[in-house]
């Protein structure tokens, strides 16, 4: 009988692992090899039991999703890398794959998206949604695309600021959680605030959590 292809899972919520664990466990030929929910402990899975896959969310304890996939494949890129989250597909799917990811699934997704994802990613497949795979077909023939939303122009790490600040995060705690200095966080909103014609940190906080809450599920 051939060994079962491990699979290790990142994410914050408990519940959502747990729930992870129990499908994918089910399956005859997957195991979930290790379940944590932040970055600094997934490396150090990720390089101890030597995953097939990894099943990560974006929002993480300790850092960023993104993050966690561009360090996953610099130092192992035999590991494969799809994204489950709640976050819009539109807005984090093309930057999940730039980091390195081979798919992604929303969490309000069927049940069985997530299985026929890792299948896909295993058979050496790209997963993403119809919707994705059509914005990035339009990419490829028009060279940009439509013109972007002004949120969609941020950069990653600005895009994490964002979010962070739209979680209730104060600077001083960003700046912890990124692992990068202070005065950086500060660069990083300054930026936001011109992309996204703000005035001032009031202003920014106020978008910020407005957006984030309408990020959460209905």
């Amino acid at each position: 009988m051939p060994p079962k292809t491990k699979i290790l899972l990142v994410d914050d919520h408990p519940l959502v692992r747990e729930w992870l664990t129990n499908l994918i466990n089910e399956e005859p030929d997957f195991e979930v090899c290790g379940s944590v929910g932040n970055t600094h402990e997934a490396l150090g899975l990720i390089g101890t039991l030597l995953p097939r896959i990894v099943v990560v969310d974006i929002s993480l304890d300790g850092g960023s999703g993104l993050e966690l996939i561009k360090d996953v494949k610099a130092t192992h890129p035999q590991v494969d890398m799809i994204v489950l989250s709640m976050h819009d597909e539109m807005l984090y799917a093309e930057r999940a794959m730039r980091a390195g990811a081979a798919g992604y699934v929303m969490k309000r997704e069927a049940t069985d998206k997530v299985l026929e994802a890792i299948r896909a990613v295993l058979q050496g497949s790209h997963y993403f949604s119809n919707a994705v795979n059509a914005m990035l077909a339009q990419k490829l023939v028009q060279g940009t695309g439509d013109q972007p939303t002004a949120i969609a122009a941020l950069s990653d790490r600005e895009l994490e600021v964002f979010q962070l600040l739209g979680r209730g995060y104060s600077t001083r705690q960003i700046s912890e959680q990124m692992n990068v200095g202070f005065k950086t966080v500060h660069v990083y909103c300054a930026r936001i605030r011109e992309k996204l014609n703000l005035a001032n940190i009031h202003e920014l906080v106020f978008q910020a959590v407005r957006w984030h809450e309408s990020q959460q599920p209905h």
